[in-house]
């Protein structure tokens, strides 16, 4: 396992408005709130480990402008569970949203500053991925892709098909990486990526070199000199190659 994902980042317009909305959602903590970062995960949680992706907000200029490509499907244990938490979280600041879904077992949300995510009805495969159940990547190509991510987090192959493509720690728990087939293309920078980090052993620069020649690509968004690496899957999907941890 040359990396593995480590968190997931949230670009906000006000990072730390934001990342109170989410502890409150998930029940997890605030562990850091700086003026350029926010970070929450759950209460006594050893980062970075496979129980969770922690959730990183950082400041943007840059409005949202058309759906996210990448997403937050929460998990719930029944019809009951999954209409008390819809109530609960539109009283926290979401807000109901029709990106087209038609009439779904599932509802979707909006948080604060308008990122889509869905409260899920109760599904077998997620009892023990809770309270986020999934984070959901658009794709052209769900299976190539995820044998991508697979490389790059460290995750294993857990259900794969031609429209849908998941991933998941290699103990078991913690979320899914899952890839689902869409016909739109990307056409802006996404406003949440994955980010993966060598082991404690390991070697930034080593590491995206490996990852490159997977089919990753440098991209400048801007970073100017940083310690890490901005790279871009083979669709095109932002993620950074972070120092060892």
């Amino acid at each position: 396992m040359p990396t593995r994902a480590v968190h997931v980042v949230v670009d906000a317009a006000d990072p730390s408005r934001l990342a109170a909305f989410w502890a409150a959602a998930l029940g997890w903590v605030v562990a850091a709130d700086e003026p350029d970062e926010a970070e929450i995960w759950p209460a006594g949680f050893d980062y970075p480990g496979p129980e969770a992706l922690p959730l990183v907000f950082v400041p943007v200029r840059e409005p949202k402008t058309t759906k996210n490509r990448v997403h937050l499907d929460l998990s719930t244990t029944s019809a009951a569970h999954q209409a008390a938490e819809v109530e609960r979280l539109l009283g926290l600041g979401a807000v109901r949203l029709d990106i087209g879904q038609g009439q779904v077992p599932w509802e979707v949300l909006a948080d604060p500053e308008g990122n889509e995510f869905c409260v899920l009805e109760p599904r077998p495969v997620y009892l023990d991925a809770s309270p986020v159940a999934a984070i959901v990547i658009d794709s052209a190509s769900p299976e190539a892709t995820a044998r991508f991510w697979a490389a790059a987090s460290g995750w294993i192959p857990h259900e794969t098909d031609p429209d849908f493509a998941s991933l998941r720690a290699p103990a078991d728990t913690g979320p899914y990486l899952e890839l689902l087939r869409v016909p739109d293309a990307k056409t802006v920078k996404n406003r949440l990526h994955v980010d993966v980090a060598p082991l404690p052993d390991g070697d930034v620069r080593a590491e995206a070199r490996r990852l490159a020649e997977l089919g990753a690509a440098p991209i400048d968004i801007g970073q100017g000199q940083v310690s890490w690496e901005v790279l871009a899957d083979p669709e095109g999907n932002e993620f950074c190659v972070l120092s060892p941890r």
